[in-house]
């Protein structure tokens, strides 16, 4: 047979030398179509131009999306897709839900039955491949590959749960949007889930409206991952025709450009509310991303920090569609206009999601303060 009829071009692309192309091949090559049948994957023999390749298929990897809301509903939609048709990847995606009753059912039930997060993402079908699992333990013990998607208030409690159940070598990928206020000044959410976790961490960040994401519309986004085979598998996992995917190796810049920009965009809301246009808004989002830099300069320590990762989608364009799209301009403008507390309106405007920008802002105050670098 020749390339043009090869029966498993998938396992072609993983299992073959670059430098072999294949051109001819006996019979036992026909043995790759049969093995997708079990999740084993059986050592299988190629004979190619007179020599003989020994390839044993790895197992599929297992995923588990830690979180349900908007933003984790959206990323499932995606997650599911993707491993329902990468053999890389384990067909079910499992989901873990926090119980809720929505109209008289579980949030799980309905998931689990009309494929549809009826009160975070409404409108949206997600593949029947992801499974909502509503015990945390049981959803993410034999995960190879771990994607948190959660406030990152709840990160220590949800890590606390998982300590010691999880599989020692898994990958995890954080989403969340945030830093934490730890004895030494900033530490970052990845940091925090590696240290209780004791696994290997990667970030997503980007310019990236949970709502537009599940609409299929364009976007870009960010990963930040040290290891370079990590990063691809990761992109393979997340990447779609309208979900395009940069890989960068300053994961920590990437995590801060994510967590920081939710506090410039509650200043942009401030504005918006006190009626100030678009030049003074445009002024606070350029000295917002200043601030980011000079921030990014004197916290991310791991690796040198890059302006042009700053021009990635964790970088300015998640600023702009965040000072004019996101939840937590929104909520700012309101609380200018209302008087409401930041509280009230949380519960009144966001369907029981959270918002990120306050309490970012408290903690990187109090990260200042401990560092003397108030005046900056």
């Amino acid at each position: 047979m020749d390339d043009r009829t090869w029966p498993c071009p998938q396992w072609a692309d993983q299992c073959l030398p670059p430098d072999r192309p294949i051109k001819s091949a006996c019979s036992s090559v026909c043995l790759l179509h049969n093995h997708t049948a079990g999740p084993q994957r059986q050592p299988v023999q190629v004979h190619l131009r007179s020599s003989v390749y020994l390839f044993t298929m790895a197992a599929p990897k297992k995923v588990c999306i830690i979180g349900s809301g908007n933003w984790g509903s959206a990323i499932a939609k995606i997650v599911g897709a993707n491993a329902a048709q990468n053999s890389k990847f384990d067909d079910t995606v499992k989901m873990w839900v926090f119980e809720e009753s929505v109209n008289g059912r579980k949030l799980t039930e309905i998931i689990n039955t009309d494929h549809e997060n009826v009160k975070y993402l409404p409108g949206h079908k997600l593949p029947a491949n992801v499974l909502a699992v509503p015990d945390l333990v049981e959803a993410s013990s034999d995960a190879d590959i771990l994607v948190f998607v959660i406030p990152h208030q709840f990160i220590g409690k949800v890590c606390e749960t998982m300590k010691g159940k999880i599989k020692g070598d898994a990958l995890g990928i954080s989403l969340i949007k945030g830093v934490d206020e730890g004895p030494d000044g900033l530490k970052l959410i990845s940091d925090v889930i590696q240290e209780k976790l004791g696994i290997t961490m990667s970030v997503l960040m980007g310019a990236n409206i949970a709502n537009e994401v599940a609409d299929e519309k364009f976007c870009e986004t960010t990963i930040g991952c040290k290891n370079k085979n990590h990063g691809a598998l990761l992109k393979e996992l997340m990447q779609t025709n309208n979900f395009r995917v940069t890989v960068v190796e300053e994961y920590d810049v990437v995590e801060i450009c994510g967590a920081l920009k939710n506090i410039v965009a509650v200043g942009a809301g401030f504005c918006d509310g006190l009626g100030f246009g678009d030049n003074t808004k445009a002024a606070v989002i350029r000295l917002g991303l200043m601030e980011m830099i000079a921030f990014a300069r004197i916290f991310c320590t791991a690796g040198p920090v890059s302006s042009a990762t700053f021009l990635e989608s964790c970088g300015v364009a998640d600023l702009i569609t965040t000072c004019y799209g996101g939840r937590n301009r929104k909520v700012a403008e309101a609380f200018v206009k209302t008087g409401k507390s930041i509280e009230e309106l949380e519960k009144e405007m966001l369907n029981g999601q959270k918002l990120q920008g306050p309490a970012t802002a408290a903690e990187v105050y109090l990260i200042l303060k401990h560092k003397n670098l108030i005046d900056k």
